[in-house]
């Protein structure tokens, strides 16, 4: 009789092993609260444990076919395990299937891929690659990190969430019942010393001037265009180089950006200034029916690099994302505006959630004030900025 049902391996919480039938299955739940399915089966006369998946990602149903069919297999003297074994994948193969996976789902899917691979390929290949994915332990997952951990924290961080995910796939998969990069792992590694390093930004000063230095470059006019969008509306990199025209609102002067895109996964719509606008007028001569506001030469969407690289060359002492600091700054210091306008246009979510439960307006209107201002700052000429400041 089968003794164990879906609801019991829902709800139950006790350490244990809770056994289902004659075919050796039973719920395994560990003190910590993971809970996978084990077979305890004899194989040539010595009684082994196999692993048949967490119940994350294995039903009760497929647990059971597993147990079954291995069953049959140590019952006609072969061994379940060593055919197992013949097809569990290395951590280079199952590294494979993952990016593959997660290719689609990526906004920019290629340069997420190349990331991914070169920081794996760098520091994890080399150790872990060989290996099968079920004979990877914690303590291989802390030789990759530890040598590095504190002078490369940011970039090991990575990488052991990089690691978790193709793990957390063999364990899908059924390969092995926990994730050695997991929970586990955090404790074990020491506290980074590292202080936190934040972005390069100009002065708000000194806006206007690398603007109009940029305006002066023989750069691609797309990239330009979409620098300038980008500091006038305090957007990120990505919510600018992705926008399309659907987007925009030209009647109403307003930008949607589309909650897929957003980090806090919010639509969020900017109001747009004068000079926004005319930002849009100027794109429109470049539009070639892909739809993208700002398409580079080739009609794909600017990468992030392609942004980066205009203003480096210019000897601007900055990166994209700086200059929502600077408009930060610029708030702070030269507006009226209260804070949490101000925040509300950087697209900041409130940390405060009863403020944010009872705060349902977006502020729209003023903020529209605020980014008009904010554009006949920083459109002024240089000669003009020194004497505001001089």
């Amino acid at each position: 009789m089968r003794q164990l049902n879906a609801k019991f391996v829902r709800e139950v919480e006790a350490p244990g092993r809770y056994y289902d039938g004659d075919a050796g299955l039973f719920l395994l739940v560990k003190p910590t609260g993971a809970k996978s399915y084990v077979q305890r089966v004899t194989i040539h006369g010595v009684r082994r444990d196999i692993g048949l998946g967490s119940t994350k990602w294995t039903t009760l149903a497929e647990a059971r076919a597993k147990a079954d069919a291995n069953r049959k297999v140590a019952r006609t003297g072969g061994d379940p395990l060593a055919a197992r074994r013949a097809t569990v994948p290395t951590f280079a193969d199952a590294m494979d299937v993952v990016l593959r996976i997660h290719r689609e789902g990526w906004k920019d899917g290629s340069r997420h891929e190349k990331i991914w691979r070169r920081s794996l390929d760098q520091y994890a290949v080399p150790r872990l690659g060989r290996k099968r994915v079920d004979a990877i332990t914690t303590a291989d997952v802390m030789a990759v990190l530890t040598p590095h951990w504190q002078t490369k924290n940011d970039t090991m961080r990575r990488v052991r969430q990089r690691i978790s995910t193709v793990m957390k796939w063999a364990v899908a998969q059924g390969y092995r019942d926990d994730n050695p990069a997991g929970d586990a792992i955090g404790a074990a590694l020491p506290r980074a010393a590292s202080a936190p390093r934040h972005q390069r930004a100009l002065p708000f000063e000194d806006v206007a001037a690398a603007l109009e230095t940029v305006r002066a470059s023989r750069a691609y006019v797309g990239t330009v265009l979409a620098f300038e969008f980008l500091v006038l509306t305090a957007a990120r990199s990505g919510e600018v180089r992705l926008a399309r025209w659907d987007e925009m609102d030209l009647d109403a002067a307003t930008w949607t950006v589309p909650a897929e895109r957003m980090k806090a996964k919010r639509e969020h719509r900017v109001p747009l200034s004068d000079r926004a606008m005319g930002i849009l007028a100027e794109a429109r001569e470049i539009a070639d029916g892909t739809g993208l506001v700002f398409p580079s030469l080739t009609g794909k969407p600017l990468s992030d690099a392609t942004v980066s690289k205009l203003i480096r060359e210019r000897g601007i002492a900055a990166v994209p994302h700086g200059f929502r600091s600077s408009f930060r700054d610029w708030a702070a210091e030269c507006s009226n505006a209260p804070r949490e306008v101000c925040e509300l246009a950087l697209a900041h979510v409130n940390s405060d959630r009863v403020e944010a439960a009872y705060r349902r307006t977006d502020l729209f209107e003023r903020r529209r004030q605020l980014m008009e201002q904010w554009a006949r700052y920083i459109t002024r000429t240089p000669a003009d900025v020194v004497k505001l400041h001089g």
